[in-house]
């Protein structure tokens, strides 16, 4: 009799590869990414009346229905913060209140200090995190070059050495065990907050202390619409970063928290690379696929939409009514290492 055998490694490969032969065709296909905007999102489960899990007391004025368009909370009641849902005057009171203070931290190593990262600061002193004290923490192998800033008062410059990895994606692994490191030995004596962003990105506007909370995570721009099985997880078991499924698919270019929360993050993902790196495995997208374990198991208490981290590639999307930061262009090939 012939007809369909069942084969479970064939099953198992077809698994594997469907998430990254949708990223060939949506990153490639304008037609592809203006239907994907028609997909509805999930709606928020918290019923009028019924309370968030707060951060601060201003997230008690987060109107979750200004947004009908959109899903304004996740299914553990934690805020998905979309433009029009709060007043930035209440927020940004309540942390000089309460004396919030942030760090930026920014890798720019090779190439890509030269090709992103002045327009990076300049931008980001221009909308981040306005009217509250920041301290930018540049990690570079190239201190000399990192260009003067004009900062406004209670805003600072920190530049730290760090190593030139032979390939990008060592680069991109290793920056938590760094990040761990300079929260331990100086972030948490100054900073109440930290976010980590990656420096091939652009602010273009607020970027404020509503996004501020104990841990924080990114809708990633080409997944928040699409439905799980799409999502581009580490399916391979032999990583810690594997899932067979997840909340969101959520950006490395952009995470936070406060300094003890970024730390076991950052803590918990380099412990689980150099786990894989012991067992000869890389997991799919680096750093990412680790990070998207790591919130899927610890939760985040806030998500930012994509808003804040937006690629105008995608074209329009009548859900972004503002973009906050946008990526820059990616010229990779001549900016990797290998």
């Amino acid at each position: 009799m012939s007809g369909f055998i069942y084969k479970p490694k064939t099953v198992m490969k077809w698994t594997l590869c469907l998430p990254l032969l949708f990223c060939i065709v949506h990153f490639s296909s304008t037609s592809f990414k203006l239907l994907v905007g028609l997909i509805p999102m999930t709606k928020c489960s918290v019923a009028p009346g019924e309370k968030l899990n707060l951060d601060n007391s201003a997230d008690a004025t987060l109107d979750l229905w200004s947004r009908a368009d959109v899903q304004t909370c996740t299914s553990w009641n934690a805020p998905i913060i979309w433009d029009g849902m709060f007043d930035p005057d209440v927020f940004d009171q309540r942390h000089k209140q309460d004396q919030s203070t942030v760090a930026l931290t920014v890798f720019a190593v090779g190439r890509y200090l030269d090709a992103y990262l002045g327009t990076f600061l300049n931008s980001s002193e221009q909308y981040f995190m306005v009217g509250l004290p920041v301290t930018f923490y540049v990690f570079t192998d190239v201190p000399e070059k990192v260009p003067n800033m004009k900062l406004a008062p209670q805003r600072s410059l920190k530049v730290i050495k760090v190593e030139r990895h032979s390939r990008w994606q060592d680069i991109s692994m290793m920056r938590m065990k760094t990040i761990s490191d300079v929260i331990e030995s100086d972030i948490r004596h100054h900073s109440t907050y930290v976010f980590c962003f990656d420096v091939d990105q652009v602010f273009t506007g607020r970027f404020g202390s509503e996004a501020l909370g104990e841990s924080v995570a990114l809708l990633h721009a080409h997944y928040y619409r699409l439905p799980k099985f799409l999502f581009s997880y580490d399916y391979n078991p032999k990583s810690r970063a594997y899932m067979e499924t997840g909340d969101f698919y959520y950006h490395a270019a952009v995470f936070g928290g406060t300094w003890q929360s970024v730390k076991a993050m950052a803590d918990a993902c380099y412990q689980s690379i150099m786990e894989d790196k012991q067992n000869n495995v890389e997991a799919l997208w680096h750093d990412e696929s680790h990070l998207n374990k790591y919130l899927w198991l610890h939760k985040p208490s806030r998500v930012l939409s994509p808003e804040y981290c937006w690629d105008r590639s995608i074209g329009y999307r009548k859900d972004i009514r503002v973009t906050r930061l946008i990526w820059a262009p990616k010229n990779y090939d001549t900016l990797r290492i290998s």
